[in-house]
């Protein structure tokens, strides 16, 4: 660490964001905009979008989810839940292979948090050890943030940090992260660990991995209300100041029907039926990216984050963006009866398309 490094952490306060999770399970390190910032609608968003506005630079207007999604989020998890508690074992296992018991989990906001609180049950359950959790955001083209990342290297008096996610989509993130953890190095001379830690991993971007299957984490059905009550993260220089964590909401109005600690207990009680297996890291072959690349040129799209890969990723195209077309590998694929019944809702059109390993893709309107 040095001068750089210790001028930079003594300007940083304790974080007090607010969550739904108890603060032993995750501490969000964010700075709560929840009076400063307006949200704006699916429409308006994509318009500034498309003049060149950074996505990070507003909040999407969150709404209640209606019965139908939660209807989705239950079935889903009751059907998963056993296999996703598997999944979490496998990967919580890798990471305590990698890093020891003294392990810091830090989970990228929002997608990686609900699976960071469940990676910390596991821990606990199986080794005794309460390993400290928290959530902090990282941001497409503006890397991480590098208060959260060096109030919690400070905090510990260490670089172990395993940073967590949801899932990879084509594996732009762990780009991002890569990228981001040479800058810190560069700047700060503390050398942390890219490698990305994921549930599941369809486009083999990462080698610490639950699964490599292509289907719905039902967490994926809901925004805040899965993920402590808490919103995507926001940067915008006007709000977040150089000393600041970067943003986020909390939605105090949805407390009574928050399932965060629902999720985390649905999945967390199958742990102690769950056999250990002795894994090794996976090959990383980024097969992801190739088939994404090989979508954009065939169907002209300029923009390749107009194309999500992977169920997770085409869930959300369908419940917060305005997508184009959905790309399937099978209309019989059990992992796609959602897909297909929130295309029909939103009359979106749905093409079979045979050539990929992911499930489907969500194409977004240009």
């Amino acid at each position: 660490m040095n001068q750089a490094f210790l001028d930079k952490v003594k300007h940083l306060q304790e974080p007090n964001m607010p969550s739904s999770y108890e603060e032993h399970d995750c501490i969000f390190v964010m700075k709560n905009v929840s009076d400063k910032v307006s949200e704006m609608n699916t429409e308006e968003k994509e318009a500034n979008i498309s003049k060149g506005v950074h996505y990070s630079e507003m909040l999407p207007k969150e709404y209640y989810p209606s019965k139908e999604y939660l209807n989705l989020f239950y079935k889903s998890l009751s059907a998963s839940a056993l296999s996703i508690a598997q999944h979490v074992a496998n990967v919580a296992e890798l990471i305590v292979k990698e890093k020891g018991k003294d392990v810091i989990l830090v989970s990228l906001a929002r997608a990686g948090t609900p699976i960071g609180v469940l990676i910390k049950k596991y821990i606990q359950f199986k080794y005794g050890i309460f390993a400290p959790h928290y959530s902090i955001s990282i941001i497409r083209g503006k890397g991480f943030d590098e208060n959260a990342v060096a109030y919690i290297v400070n905090k510990h008096q260490s670089a172990n940090l395993q940073f967590i996610d949801g899932w990879t989509g084509k594996g732009a993130i762990n780009n991002v992260l890569k990228e981001a953890v040479l800058d810190f190095k560069e700047k700060y001379d503390v050398e942390l660990d890219g490698e990305l830690a994921v549930l599941a991993d369809p486009s083999q971007a990462t080698s610490i991995y639950g699964t490599r299957e292509d289907f719905l984490i039902p967490s994926a059905c809901l925004n805040s209300t899965v993920s402590g009550l808490v919103s995507r993260t926001f940067h915008r220089d006007d709000v977040i100041g150089e000393h600041d964590y970067h943003g986020a909401k909390y939605y105090e109005e949805w407390e009574k029907v928050d399932v965060s600690f629902f999720f985390i207990h649905e999945v967390s009680r199958y742990f102690r039926y769950l056999q250990t297996v002795d894994l090794e890291k996976g090959e990383v072959v980024n097969s992801g990216m190739k088939e994404v690349l090989s979508i954009q040129e065939k169907f002209g799209i300029k923009d390749i984050n107009k194309i999500k890969p992977g169920v997770g990723e085409t869930t959300r195209v369908l419940l917060r963006r305005v997508p184009w077309k959905i790309l399937v590998d099978d209309l019989n694929n059990p992992h796609l009866e959602h897909i297909l019944m929130l295309a029909k809702d939103r009359n979106v059109s749905v093409e079979v398309f045979k050539d990929m390993n992911y499930s489907c893709m969500g194409l977004i309107k240009e």
